[in-house]
């Protein structure tokens, strides 16, 4: 089977890893969103934006918010259709209003829907399953992605259930309200560096989440860093989540974070040349075993690869031109 693609010939049977921006970026005003929607014509399309109707919709004003982001989704302004919107927690009244108008107007452009304060299995089941029902209601086509922010006691002691729910595609950690959520027991100064990688509980629960989204085949998301502007802060933060926790996502609340978490959650640049030659080498012989570097390789490592290459491209990072035309 000569140049067989490495989707076809490394997927058969098997659900492939969601390849995604690495950076996801949160907007509430509408001025905001346009500004982030331009940012991704200046930087690229390698991250991904959220737009707040939980936080960003002044109260009485939920449904006029929701029509906005509706309104900015539609329009030119969003050329890479790579914005996703939060919606209001299960407690909230307007929650299923939110879906209701973001997937009736917005559903054929919405990249995912994030869920915030899940609070259980059985919340989290219902408002996907909402989710589910009016994407099929107002004709969109597919099934949506689905984020599920994780910052309760209860999502923690369901997050194995939970990661196993239809069309989930990220778990988010949200670090402020699980540090309130203990009442006292863990100090503010847990909501920075290093507390936030160090105080045990925390850790602990970071972990959790991680084993749970990647023991299912989904993305798991770092926190904000509450540093808006030091960027070396930001890039040390991402980089902690990245290579100690396994978190391979992470959330920018300001424009001048998104670029340094790009750059500490991107592969290196050496690695994808690898992949790239090895993955080429493999598929000259049909991708079977070969030698690279005095190392051998199979289809065990070529899956590896692949995504690496994968993520390497949605972070901007350089490829040869023979690895870009043979995969892309």
């Amino acid at each position: 089977m000569p140049n067989v693609h490495p989707s076809t010939a490394l997927f058969a049977g098997e659900k492939p890893f969601p390849v995604i921006p690495s950076c996801e970026h949160f907007a509430g005003s509408e001025k905001l969103i346009l500004k982030a929607l331009g940012l991704q014509d200046e930087l690229g399309a390698i991250f991904d934006i959220t737009c707040d109707c939980e936080d960003g919709a002044p109260a009485g004003q939920e449904e006029a918010h929701a029509q906005m982001i509706v309104r900015v989704l539609m329009s030119s302004a969003n050329k890479h259709r790579m914005a996703g919107a939060r919606i209001h927690d299960y407690s909230h009244p307007h929650w299923k209003r939110d879906i209701e108008i973001l997937v009736g107007g917005a559903g054929t452009v919405l990249r995912y829907i994030t869920i915030p304060k899940c609070t259980s299995y059985n919340e989290a089941a219902e408002m996907i399953e909402a989710i589910r029902t009016a994407s099929a209601k107002y004709a969109v086509g597919r099934q949506i992605p689905v984020h599920i922010l994780m910052e309760t006691h209860g999502a923690l002691r369901d997050i194995h259930r939970i990661a196993t729910l239809p069309n989930i595609e990220v778990l988010d950690f949200g670090l402020m309200d699980f540090v309130s959520g203990h009442h006292g027991a863990i100090p503010a100064s847990a909501m920075r560096s290093p507390g936030q990688f160090e105080h045990k509980l925390i850790a602990r629960a970071k972990a959790e989440m991680v084993a749970a989204a990647l023991a299912n085949g989904v993305v798991p998301a770092h926190n904000v860093c509450l540093d808006l502007k030091n960027t070396e802060v930001v890039k040390a933060d991402a980089a902690r989540a990245r290579n100690e926790f396994g978190f391979l996502r992470m959330w920018s609340i300001y424009p001048a974070q998104i670029q340094p978490i790009v750059d500490a959650m991107k592969p290196d640049h050496s690695e994808v040349e690898d992949a790239a030659n090895i993955l080429l080498a493999a598929q000259a012989v049909d991708w079977g075993p070969i030698q690279y570097k005095g190392e051998l390789h199979d289809r065990a490592t070529y899956r590896y690869f692949w995504e690496l290459l994968q993520k390497a491209r949605v972070t901007g990072v350089k490829m040869s031109p023979q690895a870009e035309q043979a995969f892309f």
